[in-house]
Formats: structure tokens, sequence, C-alpha cells
């Protein structure tokens, strides 16, 4: 143990709080949480038994070379503080819930007609959230089932009632799949009684939408309307089709989610079976990294964790396998996110345990499709950087990458972009887009420099440990779009910084030729060749990525241009134009009365914007 780490130890305080773990590079490769940051960090150097956690940090203790702390007021604080820091240095010995992304969620929004959405963001903004769920397509099934349910407007109009947003509905209406609140063809109480059906079906209270469907197709066959009958009695019919199939959990009024766990090498899935009224409503896997040190309910704990800090629906219990050492602290943060009592149970037998059972053996199947793909896909990354390195002559196989493109249209918008592979995967996460500010006119080599001079003092900025030093540490290979010109200019951005060690290389797109610095001939790799194909997919990543920034910024300034000399129109009447019309061209070949009919622009000077926008 260092001086510098026993001195820490010394001063921790007896109060809640996050502690860092790092080892002797700086690297932080643990992060806890503890009621008493003194208790608790300390018992890992005292020779006694302890729990899951315990045994995971004394099995990597002798790497422990320094400490950070930071003190909060409470443990549910120090438990979002964890989360928080989990995800921003993904350290090694904890566990992570795969792709460090947000994950999905189902978005009804606060607005007077609300529309529904996939969204991976949470602001507190009035809308409702449901989720979140494991992936994109869990998402996108949930949304075509209420969709075949339901109508509902998927426009960015801005819509009131009693005012016409436009003059006539658009296609969804005619395919009976919006109710074109648009032109006022449905009131806003009707409306928001579908989005409160919708809501109900989401939060797995199918039966009570089914019997609300039941009494209108009632009422409505009682009246003759046997067309709305009709339409009414297919909408009970698959509702009761898709709670047939949610029969499999049948207990009484059950309201549970149920957690199996399955685990292989460093990887852990969780299934998890959300039960409601007594029927499994939904039914969800997720993927974490688990270092093979931690025990069973050390990764559940990760887990729950982790899950339950962005869940909207929380029941009030959560079956599992085993109860880890800090279950109170996790049942108090369920509580919490609950806003009423919720609490972790372990059941021993009977119908609660079979459920369990059945969790863990999807769990099982799921992990080992995942890992039988991932052991292929590992196999040939693997292979496609040891080929690299040998290739070009590195010490190592490169495990992080960045490409840089540079993208202009006749000189003008010019904008450069960075992208990261790590293991021979995108880290979308880290890339980074340029506009280039120092150089005029259609000039690839200097717009090279711009962008890594900009870069790579980003990397000498960062404080040790720091979010900045994560966020911009340095590559193993540096890959330019280009050929000997550009590799020219690279290098001397590189030495002129102090990075003469940094491997850089320049890629041509005519004959796919590696370029080194100091070697005159290029590098051809075999058209077969697993490194060949990673370096293609860098390069088209990084050139796809600069010129969907480059795209984004001429439609803005097309956008600009086209309204900035129009009299009388300012940021918000424009804005309003665009939420109706979606373009300046569409607002030209709009009739006036249309353009009149947007908010704060009247019959007067819809004419003049037509008249400026068709001059």
């Amino acid at each position: 143990m260092t001086p510098e780490l026993q001195a820490t130890l010394k001063r921790l305080p007896e109060r809640p709080g996050v502690y860092l773990m790092k080892d002797a590079r700086g690297t932080v490769i643990y992060v806890g949480k503890a009621q008493s940051l003194r208790s608790r960090v300390r018992s890992y150097w005292q020779k006694q038994t302890g729990g899951g956690e315990s045994q995971l940090i004394r099995s990597v203790i002798d790497r422990i070379a320094d400490l950070e702390y930071t003190m909060t007021d409470s443990v549910s604080e120090a438990l979002l503080l964890e989360i928080n820091l989990v995800k921003r240095y993904r350290p090694r010995y904890n566990v992570r819930l795969k792709d460090d992304k947000s994950y999905p969620f189902i978005k009804v929004t606060g607005e007077e007609f609300p529309r529904i959405e996939r969204t991976r963001k949470l602001p507190a903004d009035g809308s409702r959230y449901f989720g979140p769920y494991a992936s994109a397509s869990s998402v996108d099934e949930a949304m075509n089932l209420i969709r075949r349910l339901f109508p509902f407007r998927t426009c960015a109009l801005d819509i009131h009632e009693g005012r016409k947003a436009i003059e006539r509905p658009c296609l969804l209406y005619h395919i009976k799949r919006c109710q074109a609140p648009c032109v006022g063809y449905i009131s806003k109480a009707d409306y928001r009684a579908q989005i409160e059906q919708i809501e109900l079906f989401l939060e797995g209270r199918q039966e009570v939408v089914a019997r609300e469907l039941s009494k209108q197709m009632a009422a409505a066959s009682e009246a003759t309307d046997y067309e709305r009958a009709a339409v009414l009695r297919d909408k009970v019919r698959a509702i009761e089709r898709t709670m047939e199939s949610q029969k499999m959990a049948a207990h009484a009024t059950t309201e549970e989610d149920v957690l199996g766990l399955a685990r292989q090498d460093n990887q852990a899935a969780v299934q998890l079976f959300a039960v409601r009224g007594g029927k499994m409503v939904g039914r969800d896997v997720f993927l974490l990294d688990a270092p093979r040190e931690s025990d069973d309910a050390t990764v559940l704990a990760g887990f729950v964790q982790q899950y339950y800090s962005r869940a909207t629906s929380v029941p009030p219990v959560v079956l599992v396998p085993a109860l880890p050492d800090d279950a109170a602290d996790l049942e108090g943060m369920l509580s919490g996110r609950r806003g009423a009592a919720a609490r972790l149970h372990v059941p021993r037998r009977g119908s609660k345990r079979e459920l369990l059972e059945l969790a863990a053996r999807n769990a099982t199947e799921t992990l080992q499709r995942e890992h039988a793909r991932w052991l292929a896909d590992q196999g040939k990354t693997l292979a496609a950087l040891d080929e690299l390195a040998e290739a070009l002559d590195l010490a190592a196989a490169p495990l992080r990458i960045e490409c840089y493109d540079i993208s202009n249209f006749q000189g003008a918008q010019s904008v450069g972009s960075m992208v990261v592979f790590e293991d021979g995967r995108p880290r979308t996460g880290e890339y980074r887009r340029f506009r280039i500010k120092t150089v005029t006119g259609a000039n690839d080599y200097a717009s090279h420099q711009e962008v890594l001079r900009r870069r790579f003092v980003r990397t000498r900025s960062g404080d040790e440990g720091s979010e900045e030093e994560v966020r911009w540490r340095l590559p193993d290979l540096v890959v330019i779009d280009g050929g000997k010109g550009q590799l020219s200019a690279a290098k001397e951005v590189l030495d002129d910084l102090g990075y003469h060690d940094l491997a850089v290389v320049g890629l041509a797109k005519e004959r796919e030729e590696i370029f080194l610095p100091d070697r005159e001939a290029p590098v051809l790799l075999a058209t077969t060749s697993p490194a060949l194909y990673l370096m293609q997919r860098l390069r088209d990543e990084a050139h796809r990525f600069a010129i969907t920034y480059h795209r984004a910024l001429r439609a803005k300034a097309a956008t600009r241009s086209a309204f900035d000399d129009l009299p009388g129109v300012g940021p918000k009447r424009r804005a309003a134009l665009l939420r109706v019309f979606g373009s300046a061209k569409r607002v030209a070949e709009a009739p006036v009365e249309q353009v009149a009919a947007v908010p704060g622009i009247g019959r007067a000077l819809a004419a003049r914007i037509k008249a400026g926008l068709e001059g």
C-alpha cells in the first residue's frame, strides 16, 4: 500500500458517499457506494469475511494504488452518483448494462393533442414515459401494437382546439391511422380519452381498456352505429388475444417484476418479466458486463440499481434469486422511485419460484446465443487487429483507432469528423464533429491539420482521471482519409504537439492503399483481408458522419437564407411556418389561405411571404 493511499484511508469520513479505486496508471477500476465511507472502504484491507462486493475488491486489492471519494447527504444520493460514475468511467470491476447508452422509452407528449413517440431522453417537460425497454425492437413491437389499436397523430404540427393547423388532413387520416385533430375532426376531450386508453394499455392494464371498449361497442350497437361497433369489436378481440398470450403468469392481482439471472465468463443476462394484475404484460432481456469475481447477488444489485433508477414503472415487489448485501439501500431507492413501499423478495417455493426459474432459463438461452455470436465476432475482430498490427509494423494490436475525414461542398461549409473504434467496434458516444474555422476554401490538408490540432490539444488539457481525460485519451492508431499529402499534413501537426511516437497512416480511396510516414510504397492488403474490411468500415463511418453533419449545416443555411430576407418574419414566425410546412419550398407551394392560417401570420403577411419566396 502506497503512503498516499494510507493517508487517504486515515482521512475517510463517517459519512455516506461514493469512492473511486484506481490502479497505478490512474485508471478507475472500481466505483462503490457506502453508508459510511470510513467503515466500508477500510474493511477491504482488514482480514475478515464479507459479502460479494468485499470478495470482489479483495480479489483485486493489490491493483489499487489510489482512492478518491465524494461525500453525499444520503445513501440514495450515493446510489445515483455511483450510477453516473460507472457510466462515465466504465470501470472494469463494476457490473454495467451493455452499450452504456440510454435505453429507449415510449413517450406520450404533454401537448394539448399528445403525440406518442420513441425517445432515449427523459427531460422534465410534462410528458409521460414508459420503459425503459431493452432495445429499439422492443419499443417498435409495442408501438406497432398500439398503432393498430388506436389511431393517434405522429406529426409535429402545433395543434390547438378550435383552430385549424392545416386545411386538409394527410394520408394517415384516410387510412384510419389518425383522427385528424389538425383540421378539427376530433375534439380535445375525445382525443385525450383515447390517449388515456393507450396509457392504460402501456401500463399493462389491458382488461380495463377491453371493458371500456366493450361498453362503447354495446352503446354503438344500440344506437345502430354498426360500423363503429364493428371497429370496436375488432379492437376488443385484438386486446383479448394479447391478454390470452399473457396468461402464463396467472397469480390473481399480483403486481411484481421477476428477475432471472444467467452468467457466463464475464457476461451476464437478466430476464425481466413484468407481471401486472396477475398477467405477464412485458418481458425483456438485458445484457451486462459482470466481472467473474462478482457473486450473483452483486450482479443483481448492479442491475437493480441501474435499471430502476430510470424505470417509469416500479412494482411493490421485485422477485430475485438472491438478496444482495445492500438490499435495504436498494429497497429505499425502489420505494423512492415508486412513491410507496417496495421490496426485494427471494421466493423459496411455489408458483413464484417456478416463474423465477422460468426467467432464469430464458436468460440462459439468450446468454448462450449472445456468447456464441460474441465469440465469433471477437475471433474475427482480433484476427483483423493482429493482421493490421503486422502489416503496419505496430508493436501491438491497435485496440483504439480514430479515423478522420473532411467534407465540403465547392469549398463551403467545411467540416471534419472523428470516429472511434475500440476492440474493432464503433464507440459512437465518443464520435466528434468539427466545423472548420480557420481554413478558407477546399483545402484538405489545412482542414485536417486544424481538426487534429483541436482534438489532440484536448488530450493534453484533461486532468489525470478527469472526465475530459477519459473522453480524449490517446488512440493506438490514427487513420487519415487520404493519401501521402494528407498523411504528411497530419504527421506535421502530431509532431508539433509532441506525439512523435503515435502511429498514423493514410487510407487512399482509389486503390485502398495504406500510406505510412516512413515508407515510400503503400501497404496493400488482400481484398479478402479482415484487416482491410476493418479499415474500410472505419473510413466509411468517418465519411458518413462527416457527410451527415455537412448536409445538416447546408440544410440549415438554405432554410435561413430562404426566410432571412422576408420582411416581418422573425425567428418565432419562421419556427411556426416550419412546424406546419416543414420547409420553405412547401410554404411557397401552399395557398395563401393555408399560410395565413399559421398562428401569428395573417393574410396580408402571408401574401408578402408568398411573393418573397416565389420571387
